[in-house]
């Protein structure tokens, strides 16, 4: 082994761990956007605050998610903590989706 490999390593370690978390962050986010369509499409449906909430914990249990209706659509927003591994590394992803609301 040479010196200038055994030096490089270390970055080499580095940068993939950097990738791997970076896919996985990439990952979370895809399930907080599918999380918040699917909470919109219940609540649009007319589902109780109560129910659309249950569904998005049943997908992310950290998640919060909030409800709100204008004109005409009703729209949700889950946001969900997240971390990557390393010291200050914490990191909130949001998303939001909204449907037409269903009269009946």
């Amino acid at each position: 082994m040479t010196a200038e490999f055994a030096t490089a390593m270390p970055a080499v370690v580095l940068v993939l761990a950097f990738c791997l978390a970076a896919g996985q962050l990439a990952t979370t986010q895809l399930r907080v956007q599918d999380a918040a369509s699917s909470a919109a499409r219940a609540a649009s449906r007319g589902e109780s605050p109560g129910v659309v909430t249950w569904r998005t914990k049943q997908l992310l249990p950290e998640a919060s998610v909030t409800r709100h209706d204008r004109d005409g659509l009703t729209c949700v927003t889950v946001v969900l903590p997240a971390a990557l591994p390393g010291p200050a590394s914490a990191v909130t992803l949001r998303s939001s989706s909204c449907a037409l609301a269903e009269t009946r």
